[in-house]
């Protein structure tokens, strides 16, 4: 439950980040901006035809780029996949945010949790570790709580079905941790998908008009529309892409990380059990030097 905030803290970052960037519309006054610079090279003709010719291609071509290449524009035009694409770029955002609040060696095997519980366990102040458990959101805390919790509310247990408990509840937190980051595979996978299916439906819209579009225009006119609405098709195949492949990314460092994180909570984890392992040998050795002394002192008043 106390890992909700920080999802939630997530999402407000990504939020707040998103609605934070620059609108793509300025981006337009460049290409204003860049109208008047053509017509300084009409005015110098030094050949009569064949410069005149190429001119209207130059000042074409950035129009027709930077229609193309309008974020806005690119959006209206993509369908209805590319609203999903959008959703899932934001959970992306979301969730690498709660990783790097969520997957770190602080928030599973922290140094100071380690020496207090070492200094606790060798005072044999059980009930003080558990008050510590119980303020710490560690994983490794967690795994000493329910040992602690299982040997205290069962004094009868052998070391061996505490030590199982410990197993138990570490390989709960390794696979929730391992759990966490497969959301990213995840997207990873689904986000192509999505984008493909896009695309297919843009594709077929396009052919369905296309007879359409070839009655009433010429067939050059009509191809030439047909092209144009392809390409505004793959835009939801390069947003899938474009989704996926850091998603991808992201997961394979942070599957590494885990890996490690996980390794270290085995071995914090050990180490915790071989202290509880020696102060229960302890006890049980001083119980039984006491046991011991009773009945050394109770010989003598035996054998008068």
């Amino acid at each position: 439950m106390k890992l909700i905030p920080r999802l939630l803290a997530a999402l407000f970052l990504t939020v707040t980040a998103v609605t934070l960037l620059p609108s793509p519309l300025p981006a337009q006054a460049p290409a204003a901006a860049e109208a008047p610079a053509t017509p300084p090279a009409a005015t110098p003709t030094p050949a009569p035809v064949t410069d005149t010719a190429p001119a209207p291609t130059k000042d074409a071509a950035p129009k027709r780029s930077s229609s193309a290449m309008d974020p806005v524009k690119l959006i209206k035009e993509g369908g209805v996949t590319i609203w999903f694409l959008l959703a899932l770029s934001v959970v992306t955002c979301t969730l690498v945010v709660f990783y790097i609040l969520t997957i770190r060696r602080a928030a599973v095997v922290s140094d100071s949790f380690m020496r207090t519980a070492e200094n606790l366990i060798r005072k044999q102040d059980y009930m003080g570790l558990l008050s510590v458990c119980n303020r710490r959101d560690e994983a490794i805390a967690r795994i000493t709580q329910k040992a602690l919790d299982f040997g205290t509310k069962n004094p009868t247990a052998t070391l061996d079905e505490v030590r199982q408990v410990t197993e138990s509840e570490g390989q709960r937190q390794a696979s929730q941790l391992t759990q966490r980051i497969a959301y990213l595979a995840d997207i990873g996978a689904i986000a192509p998908m999505i984008g493909l299916l896009g695309t297919v439906f843009g594709i077929m819209k396009e052919f369905g008009n296309i007879s359409d579009r070839a009655s009433q225009l010429n067939m050059m006119k009509a191809q030439m529309s047909f092209a144009g609405g392809t390409a505004e098709a793959l835009v939801n195949t390069a947003a899938g892409l474009v989704i996926a492949i850091p998603s991808m990314i992201v997961y394979s460092i942070y599957k590494g990380k885990v890996n490690k994180l996980i390794s270290e909570l085995e071995a914090a984890s050990t180490y915790i059990m071989a202290l509880l392992s020696a102060q229960y040998k302890r006890v049980a050795a001083q119980a039984r030097a006491q046991q011991q002394a009773t009945r050394d002192a109770a010989a003598p008043s035996r054998s008068r």
